[in-house]
């Protein structure tokens, strides 16, 4: 359990969804390290799905998948991206790994016959959740994000744990909401009745915010301030203002002119260790957002940005931040273009003509048959003129089956993951996955985590990282079949990377000699890029491009 006197901030939403809960939790974690104390950030989701793993990304957006193999809420890809650091298993909860941890307990006589009920029971497994989370990280200060909106059916238990907490710890617990204000276009004034209503919502639980932090289109004037604090009962100084930003990396600056670190540690009692050093921070933010800088423009062939009449770039959230940070690197400003491969398939060779125009393409993951041949076709387009490409596991063994279709010249060949009796299966599933297809089993079951790769001297890869051994995350179910490897290697495909054993490839690559850059990965980079700290892969990816037609 967290030791005596742990502090705890519990961020929740008001009005509606997507108002920036993750943004302002990552930023309150960077700006409370920064001022010296060991912080740990917990996710929790109210869906009953155990982990993220099995949810449409054009619905819920990318799945981030941490060190240890978890696949969870994308919020958690900005959680290690703000601190810098992996983080655990203790910091991410949903409602289904709860409740599947109370009915296994109740299986197992482990409350001794009683009837087991939402309160205390399931209540009383957050909080223990909660508490193991800090522990485990041994943090001074943990803060929470609820999910979801406040009044949402789903988040009432979790609201109860956190009330509970505070009134065990009065002074150490704080409720954060973050609530969105509105400028109705036809009036032209700023609203402040529907965050009211949703501190009431709150007050409702037994639940008192003692922060607002007001999103809205432009900054929070000293009127407005006035009247949440009077009608929300939360001190003035304690509503923090957040207009929209360019980048949600100037957010923790923002904050800053707010006193927001120094004001939560005031109010939890905690005195101030160090001035927060975000010079760092700052240079790279200011980097993320320069328009004079010089563009470099990457097409990001997909698939996953049918939702209604809108593109949900969420679904590769990691691929673009990834993107940010290593051209803040460079210097250069990336515009990046979604690129549907469904249009590609339909478009024909005068859609393709038009990659001709980006100095880089990526096909970053995916799963399924939908818009498959578009993105090989790009892929050959991206080969054959010499467009810097990078692929990413799914855009890694569609290249190598573009290479042997198209190189190597075995034209059937093909993914079992799409064509079961493929006559040439250049991709096929991994060995031990056959058994959890066989049985249904697909949530949790992929190869996933942080494997081990060794990589060959003289090629990019080894280039790009400087070091022979690196550790990578994965995320998938099929391979590079080994019995084509030998046959893909003399044809000219070069396998730069593989697990230490020699069976899986890991990276493979063209020699800089045949493409200035065509790399793919059976991993996923994207998710160990930070901001301070860029993926190697990606700067060098960007670093080629940004050569080509150099303006």
């Amino acid at each position: 359990m967290a030791k005596e006197g742990h502090k705890y901030i519990f961020v929740l939403g008001g009005v509606m969804s997507g108002v920036g809960k993750g943004v302002v939790t990552s930023s309150i974690g960077l700006l409370l390290q920064q001022k010296g104390y060991p912080v740990n950030l917990v996710k929790v989701d109210p869906y009953l799905n155990v982990d993220a793993g099995t949810m449409n990304p054009t619905e819920h957006g990318e799945t981030f998948v941490l060190r240890s193999g978890l696949e969870t809420d994308q919020d958690m890809g900005n959680y290690e991206r703000f601190l810098g650091r992996d983080l655990t298993n203790d910091d991410y909860m949903t409602s289904g790994m709860v409740y599947q941890s109370v009915i296994e307990r109740e299986r197992a006589l482990g409350y001794g016959g009683k009837c087991v009920e939402a309160i205390p029971h399931v209540r009383d497994e957050i909080l223990r959740r909660i508490e193991s989370a800090a522990s485990y990280n041994g943090s001074r200060i943990s803060v929470i994000e609820i999910g979801g909106t406040i009044g949402d059916f789903q988040n009432a238990l979790f609201i109860d744990a956190a009330r509970v907490l505070k009134m065990r710890h009065p002074q150490d617990v704080l409720f954060v909401m973050v609530s969105y204000l509105p400028t109705p276009g036809t009036l032209g004034e700023m609203k402040t009745k529907p965050t009211q209503t949703a501190a009431r919502d709150l007050n409702s639980y037994g639940v008192q915010p003692d922060f607002i932090v007001a999103r809205s289109k432009e900054p929070v004037d000293e009127k407005r301030k006035e009247k949440l604090a009077i009608s929300c009962t939360v001190r003035k100084e304690h509503i923090i203002s957040a207009p929209d930003i360019d980048s949600i990396y100037e957010a923790p600056l923002n904050f800053e002119k707010d006193h927001l670190s120094d004001t939560l540690l005031e109010a939890l009692n905690l005195p101030e260790k160090r001035k927060a050093s975000l010079a760092a921070w700052k240079k790279f933010a200011q980097a993320a957002v320069n328009t004079r800088a010089p563009e470099v423009s990457i097409a990001i062939v997909g698939k996953y940005f049918d939702t209604g009449s809108f593109v949900l770039s969420d679904a590769y959230l990691s691929v673009i931040e990834a993107i940010k940070f290593s051209a803040a690197k460079l210097n250069r400003r990336a515009k990046i273009t979604w690129v549907n491969s469904k249009d590609l398939e339909k478009g024909g060779t005068k859609a393709l003509a038009a990659l001709k125009k980006y100095q880089g393409i990526i096909v970053p993951g995916g799963f399924g048959e939908s818009g498959i041949e578009g993105k090989i076709a790009a892929i050959k387009f991206a080969r054959e003129n010499k467009i810097p490409y990078f692929g990413l596991c799914y855009g890694m063994q569609l290249m190598v089956i573009e290479y042997a279709r198209n190189v190597l010249g075995l034209k059937d060949a093909h993914t079992t993951e799409i064509q079961k009796n493929a006559e040439s299966p250049v991709v096929d599933v991994m060995l031990e996955q056959k058994k959890h297809l066989a049985d249904n089993k697909y949530g949790g079951t992929m190869r996933l985590g942080s494997y081990p790769a060794y990589l060959k001297k003289g090629t990019m890869a080894r280039a790009a990282y400087k070091k022979e051994l690196v550790e990578e995350r994965h995320r998938h179910r099929y391979e590079i079949n080994p019995a084509y490897v030998k046959q893909l290697e003399a044809a000219g495909l070069v396998f730069s990377g593989t697990s230490p054993d020699g069976v899986l490839m890991e990276i493979a690559e063209l020699p800089r000699e045949k493409h200035p850059f065509m790399l793919g990965t059976q991993f996923h980079p994207e998710l160990r890029a930070r901001p301070l700290d860029p993926h190697p892969l990606f700067t060098e990816f960007l670093r080629v491009a940004s050569k080509r037609h150099k303006r």
